[in-house]
């Protein structure tokens, strides 16, 4: 048997999860200034887009409210329209730059339905083509990226700013 090889996804797992303040990796990016060393492709007046640094495959990106909350309940009227708002925004620039066949649109609440950063709700957009499920998820464990996550969120943004 072959042995493929994700060296880029060891930072992911060794990396810490929660910091000692008790602010999530959303929180950190959504109070950062470098929106392109942490592939932020869009700020609205109460949520940002970003794109997922480990991506289940290319242009997989999430839509994150700036206030740190687990659940749509701590979210006022506003903030979830304004969240909706720019998830469809967010699908449209990746159907315009990347031309996927569809979407998995989806949020994670709680450990046990999958969420990785539990206390930070967000919206997972992984577009999809034809064909790109093959050997190398399932079997490998290892994702095919064909473009460059700076070169995805440059095209982004570019679209989103339209």
């Amino acid at each position: 048997m072959e042995v493929l090889h994700a060296p880029w996804r060891l930072e992911y797992i060794l990396s810490p999860k929660h910091t000692s303040d008790g602010q999530s990796i959303f929180t950190r990016i959504a109070q950062s200034n470098d929106d392109v060393a942490n592939h932020v492709i869009a700020r609205d007046r109460t949520c940002y887009a970003v794109l997922n640094t480990y991506p289940y495959t290319g242009g997989h990106l999430m839509v994150v409210p700036y206030k740190q909350v687990n659940d749509f309940n701590e979210l006022t009227d506003d903030e979830m329209l304004d969240l909706m708002k720019l998830s469809r925004r967010c699908q449209n620039a990746l159907k315009a730059v990347m031309k996927p066949d569809g979407f998995n649109i989806g949020i994670n609440l709680g450990r046990v339905a999958g969420a990785g950063i539990v206390e930070h709700l967000h919206i997972h957009i992984v577009p999809r083509w034809l064909g790109d499920t093959n050997f190398m998820p399932i079997l490998g464990q290892t994702t095919v990226l064909p473009e460059a996550l700076t070169d995805v969120a440059t095209k982004l943004r570019e679209e989103l700013s339209r």
